[in-house]
């Protein structure tokens, strides 16, 4: 589908650390006790974002209501996720979500929320859990204005790289980790269809990508129908491998993209997987920057067809290249299941049986929020998992930027460390697109190109990243 990214320059963080003692109302109430980090993670004219962590250090609790007060009735909440937000006055209130119902002693459940505000400190004087006074000082809060990013492309120095300083990489436990065995995140944009938007993918457009960006990866959007792969097998087989061999010279990683969409049943196009990755595969054994995605977005199939295609590509590629990443496509348009009503659970239970693998998961800030936040959060503690697409805007690729909604998954995937591909590296004529539309039939991929997505997600994807 359709779809990109949006990022917010990242700000000062305002950390709030309370440790809080819960006043027993009877003398026969559990022992409680508490502490809740509030962290103010972004700040921009007229808004921000802040992290709740709350942690039980009492006995374990069912059922459970947390409320602070503004520092003025101009603060409000825009949107939380993980509880159930509501506001009166100055006072807001998050209440637990089925799945963080209970707090076993000593468990963590974070929160979250965007806001708006008409003044300079949006930090909360104090907290109560179920309506019992968190004792504890409140450090003033400090913001910080947000800087614009450098607009001067600058050249990594030898070896600094993402591909030079992380190697290989393979999945140990639920993350994505490097030769060194440590969990990393990579950070980078999908190309459009090769098909429609080849033209995009050239050394100046790559090279500003790699050098001006600092992506990590580079998506390479490959379509089977819609004009695409099935047209012309060897045509497009080769434009990939030669898209590989462009980012491995730049020092990033290449997710083959695999870009199945209509129709939704992967084993429609089974056996064009098969001679497309093991072609893929053989050719590009040797190099260490290629992660293979294998269905873009299963739709309209059940996870038990999803998870039968998976087990017979993956022996393909694990023929040629058997130390590879292979990323497989959920239900549900790789949404956890939640499009379709489901949820993880569908795959934890009945996970694909091969290892080095990770599960995708996309969305679409203007569409998707509170509840797929959520899932992303539980499913991480067990599924390794890897968003390959997801967009600022609607899940059409259009409609008005949704900036706060993005920025709170983009903040949720950076604590996380889940790695992501904004959708998309391209001047399409869509609000989804980083280009502006005219870009590509020139040679200027500055700053001055970029929409008002594409700068936004510069501005997140060109910030140092932590391997």
């Amino acid at each position: 589908m359709k779809r990109s990214i949006a990022a917010l320059a990242a700000a000062g963080a305002t950390v709030l650390g309370s440790t809080c003692l819960l006043l027993m109302p009877t003398a026969s109430a559990a022992a409680q006790g508490c502490r809740v980090d509030y962290t103010i993670t972004n700040q921009w004219q007229g808004g921000f974002q802040a992290g709740v962590k709350v942690t039980n250090l009492g006995d374990a609790i069912t059922g459970w209501s947390l409320q602070f007060t503004f520092p003025d009735s101009g603060q409000k909440v825009a949107q939380g996720w993980n509880a159930t937000w509501s506001q009166s006055g100055a006072t807001a209130t998050a209440t637990n979500a089925d799945w963080n119902r209970t707090l076993a002693t000593g468990a963590v459940t974070d929160l979250g929320f965007t806001g708006t505000t008409t003044g300079a400190n949006p930090v909360p004087a104090a907290f109560t859990l179920n309506g019992v006074t968190c004792t504890g000082s409140t450090g003033p809060g400090t913001t910080t204005t947000p800087t614009t990013p450098s607009t001067t492309p600058t050249t990594p120095s030898p070896g600094s790289t993402p591909l030079a300083a992380n190697g290989q990489l393979h999945v140990c436990g639920v993350h994505l980790c490097n030769e060194g065995n440590r969990a990393i995140q990579l950070r980078g944009m999908s190309t459009h269809g090769l098909q429609w938007f080849d033209s995009c993918y050239n050394d100046r457009s790559l090279d500003a990508l790699a050098n001006d960006w600092h992506a990590d990866l580079l998506r390479i959007a490959m379509y089977v129908q819609e004009k695409g792969y099935e047209t012309n097998p060897a045509w497009f087989t080769d434009r990939v491998n030669a898209l590989v061999g462009e980012a491995e010279e730049r020092g990033m990683y290449a997710v083959v993209d695999f870009h199945t969409l209509t129709p939704g049943d992967p084993n429609y196009n089974l056996d064009r997987a098969k001679t497309f990755f093991a072609a893929v595969a053989a050719r590009n054994a040797a190099r260490k920057n290629v992660i293979y995605e294998i269905a873009n977005e299963p739709n309209g199939v059940s996870w038990a067809g999803i998870k039968s295609y998976a087990e017979q590509v993956i022996p393909v590629i694990r023929a040629a290249d058997p130390d590879a990443v292979v990323i497989v496509g959920t239900r549900g348009w790789s949404s956890l299941g939640v499009s379709d009503g489901s949820n993880e659970t569908e795959i934890v239970n009945n996970p694909v049986n091969a290892t080095n693998i990770m599960y995708t998961f996309h969305f679409y800030a203007a569409s998707h929020k509170d509840n797929y936040r959520a899932t992303v959060s539980r499913a991480a503690t067990q599924l390794p998992l890897f968003v390959t697409e997801f967009g600022t805007v609607t899940a059409t690729g259009g409609g008005t930027l949704d900036q706060a909604s993005t920025t709170a998954w983009l903040d949720l995937l950076d604590q996380l460390k889940i790695s992501y591909a904004n959708w998309t590296y391209s001047d399409a004529d869509e609000s989804s697109a980083a280009l502006r539309p005219g870009t590509c039939a020139g040679s200027d991929y500055g700053t001055g190109t970029l929409t008002a997505s594409g700068a936004l997600v510069r501005s997140r994807i060109s910030t140092p990243d932590s391997f």
